[in-house]
């Protein structure tokens, strides 16, 4: 065989991974990515966009978006789904586990990515986190494990706590199995619990009486975090929640993993994806970087007295 020829050859067998996505030469992946906010209230896109650009992807030049939120409104999801399909995206980063099972019921060929979710194996989104199978894999937040972590914590923040509120979203498989995994730690940290839903205002929490609310994770309460911020204030309640950009907004605490840090990290699984990966082959990953964070103006403002040992514990307080 010639020397061009084989170089020929061989160029074509490098391209056929990607090829084989269905990718034609000089066509422009579109990548869909869909999460819970606003373009304007969406903290994490741009750590996915910066993930994306670190990698060598420039929008216009090798690749294109297609962006959408739904808010706070789940039931937009299927709509905004049908959306990214008829734009024909080659894959959908999809955040929460309400709209990676919408994105899968919607097809069952184009590459799903996890850009975060809680518990995914758990709630069945994947058959398995060495082996997701089907067309969809990507990054857990292990909500079960930090949700009863941060219930820990919480005796710790305040002792004198008894009465604790948890705030659920109807609709979120994964509460259920929150709840499950706090029950046993409540009764062992002297704790009694009810469940409120969304739709019940914070005076009937107030009027329980509540001593804290404990908020689940849902995408939707980050996207609604400083009006549940700013109503929980009016009502004297001290709000305890999963990440940090919640906390920001006005909770007393918050301790999980870093959303930024796995929103930054799922854009190397669209990479690998783009580039012939099968979704099925890829190992669900599960965040690394873990975040207490404190806000000291909350607790001022709500009366308590953190110790200067527990405030040293924090990865960052908030003043």
């Amino acid at each position: 065989m010639k020397r061009r020829a084989f170089i020929t050859l061989l160029g074509g067998a490098v391209a056929w991974p990607l090829a084989a996505r269905g990718q034609q030469a000089g066509k422009v992946p579109r990548v869909g990515y869909i999460r819970a906010g606003t373009p304007h209230n969406d903290p994490f896109r741009e750590e996915f966009l910066r993930g994306m650009h670190d990698l060598g992807y420039v929008e216009g030049r090798n690749v294109a978006y297609e962006l959408r939120h739904y808010g706070d409104d789940v039931e937009s999801i299927p709509s905004l789904i049908g959306d990214l399909l008829r734009a024909n995206v080659d894959i959908i980063v999809a955040g929460g586990t309400v709209a990676v099972r919408a994105a899968q019921t919607a097809t069952q060929s184009i590459p799903i990515v996890i850009g975060a979710a809680a518990d995914p194996l758990g709630v069945g989104l994947i058959a398995g986190l060495a082996r997701p199978g089907g067309n969809t894999t990507g990054f857990s937040v292990l909500s079960t494990e930090l949700t009863v972590k941060r219930l820990e914590l919480l005796r710790e923040v305040m002792p004198q706590a008894a009465r604790i509120a948890i705030l659920q979203k109807p609709g979120n498989p994964a509460h259920p199995m929150f709840i499950k995994e706090i029950e046993p730690t409540a009764g062992l940290l002297g704790f009694t619990f009810r469940n409120f839903e969304v739709e019940p205002s914070f005076a009937s929490m107030r009027a329980w009486p509540a001593d804290a609310i404990f908020v689940l994770d849902d995408p939707t309460f980050i996207a609604s975090r400083a009006a549940m911020a700013e109503a929980a204030a009016r009502h004297r309640l001290p709000l305890i929640c999963g990440f940090r950009e919640m906390t920001e907004a006005g909770c007393l605490f918050s301790y999980s993993a870093s959303l930024k840090d796995i929103w930054y990290r799922s854009a190397t699984y669209v990479d690998k994806i783009l580039k012939g990966a099968k979704p099925a082959d890829l190992p669900v990953q599960q965040g690394t970087k873990f975040e207490f964070v404190i806000n000291l103006k909350t607790a001022r403002a709500l009366g308590f007295d953190l110790s200067p040992i527990l405030l040293a514990r924090a990865d960052e307080v908030i003043e």
